[in-house]
């Protein structure tokens, strides 16, 4: 382990700001991932490294190895580093970590602040390593060629971050990291590599598998029996469409629930993780192509697309494509890698994009609707159509900020042991939402787009139309 004399003049960024932007991506973004993980740190500063959150039950474990560690130096003059000031730690609150100050115990609180104290005279007392609530693992200054390896047993239940430490930021640290986190079941003593809030989760897919394969197979028989019956139904383009995006989110369901299976049994999901990208990057892409080809009416109102309308499928296809590749490497790396942070905000502001983009169709098609109700005299007709597009919006929306942002600040309320709780709102709400859209735009004899009263109420009509 050599120290290399080379002057860095970046300046680093705050490291409990990007600690605590990691902590918040963690709990916003869906994870489908290893609870087995091989970490490649390279020449890193940081003072403060999270590797991975973890919910552990009263017999959890630890196991962490590491090789290939070396540091090199950002001062020229720099004495060789202290290794009893480098190491990995677990710790159950993070804001705990961050600051000590902050306690209900006035006791605690006055004891924070003579160690706070006593630390401006001892620099090693300062380090987060010392800190009350930092469960260390292991200090560098136990690594030897023969023990690299280290385990810690969890006693609290609760939900644990592991990180690591580096009271000494002149110095760059590069290692590989192999970690494992997972609990033991007392009634069969197997290894549980998912935590405890996520355990559910295999059978939570299964089960909406099921559903979305039953409904996959009703809407064939539906489109089937449509397209061969005596009356002038017309199963369009977009019913086909709509059969393929039901198939999609179908495999994509199972691809999540044996991928969450064989993370549980083994730490690794055996190539299921690829498949699942695969069909979530395909169900994506379709829905928001459904999405949009519904809000500009094609195959309903007319069999053609104009150009705005084409150049906002041209939009939706590469923001999608960015998305799913933040989203794969999100997954694949993890918080300790140092563009992980950069990579959270391109995916979420590539949902973002996708969101507002498909709203602009609908937005066009209600004021059309609502022009033309002014203009050809149908005004029943037009009513119709405009009142459908309003829901049609309106639903859209609730979807879009209920899978988005409700679904996780409730699942993050109710605790670590009810993670399961954000997913399964989230694709409970997926279900009511494909409900709606294909139960009020199915093949039927009269479509509510052209459902067109017996009475012409002109006037009354009008009126409500100008009020939309």
């Amino acid at each position: 382990m050599l120290i290399e004399n080379k002057l860095l003049t970046s300046p680093a960024p705050h490291p409990q700001f990007i600690l605590a932007i990691s902590i918040l991506l963690l709990t916003l973004l869906p994870q489908c991932s290893s609870e087995i993980k091989n970490t490649h740190i390279v020449a890193d500063r940081r003072s403060l490294i999270l590797f991975e959150q973890f919910g552990f039950s009263s017999n959890g474990h630890v196991d962490i190895s590491v090789k290939n560690v070396s540091w090199k130096s950002r001062n020229p003059n720099a004495k060789p580093p202290n290794l009893s000031n480098m190491g990995f730690f677990i710790a159950r609150d993070i804001s705990v970590i961050l600051n000590e100050s902050f306690y209900s115990s006035p006791e605690v609180a006055a004891a924070a602040r003579a160690t706070a104290a006593a630390a401006a005279m001892d620099t090693t007392s300062s380090c987060i390593l010392s800190r009350q609530f930092a469960h260390v693992i292991f200090r560098f200054d136990t690594l030897t060629a023969n023990n690299s390896t280290f385990n810690a047993s969890i006693a609290n239940p609760g939900s644990y971050s592991l990180m690591f430490g580096n009271c000494q930021p002149e110095f760059e640290i590069s290692m590989h990291v192999h970690t494992e986190m997972y609990n033991i079941e007392e009634s069969s003593g197997e290894k549980v590599y998912l935590p405890v809030g996520q355990t559910l989760l295999p059978y939570l897919y299964l089960g909406f598998f099921s559903i979305y394969a039953s409904f996959t197979l009703f809407w064939a028989f539906l489109c089937f029996c449509k397209q061969r019956s005596q009356y002038a139904v017309v199963v369009g383009k977009i019913h086909l469409i709509m059969a393929a995006l039901l198939l999609v989110k179908s495999l994509k369901l199972i691809c999540a629930a044996e991928d969450k299976l064989h993370v549980s049994t083994t730490g690794s999901p055996h190539g299921w993780d690829v498949a699942f990208y695969a069909f979530g990057f395909l169900k994506g892409i379709m829905l928001f192509t459904v999405i949009v080809l519904i809000g500009t009416g094609w195959s309903f109102l007319k069999p053609y697309l104009h150009e705005r309308e084409k150049n906002v499928l041209m939009v939706v296809f590469p923001l999608q494509v960015l998305e799913n590749i933040a989203n794969v490497v999100i997954d694949e790396t993890g918080p300790a890698t140092k563009d992980w942070v950069a990579w959270n905000q391109i995916f979420l502001l590539m949902d973002i994009l996708c969101c507002f983009a498909v709203l602009m169709p609908i937005m066009w098609s209600i004021k059309s609707l609502r022009e033309a109700s002014k203009n050809d005299g149908k005004a029943a007709r037009n009513l119709e159509k405009l009142t459908l597009f309003r829901q049609f919006y309106l639903v859209l929306v609730v979807y879009l900020y209920f899978t988005r942002v409700a679904a996780t600040a409730i699942g993050s309320v109710m605790g670590y042991r009810f993670e399961w709780v954000r997913y399964f709102l989230g694709e409970a709400a997926s279900l009511v939402f494909y409900g709606f859209v294909f139960y009020n735009f199915q093949p039927v004899e009269k479509n509510p787009y052209f459902r067109v009263e017996e009475e012409e109420v002109g006037g009354q009509l009008l009126a409500k139309v100008e009020s939309f």
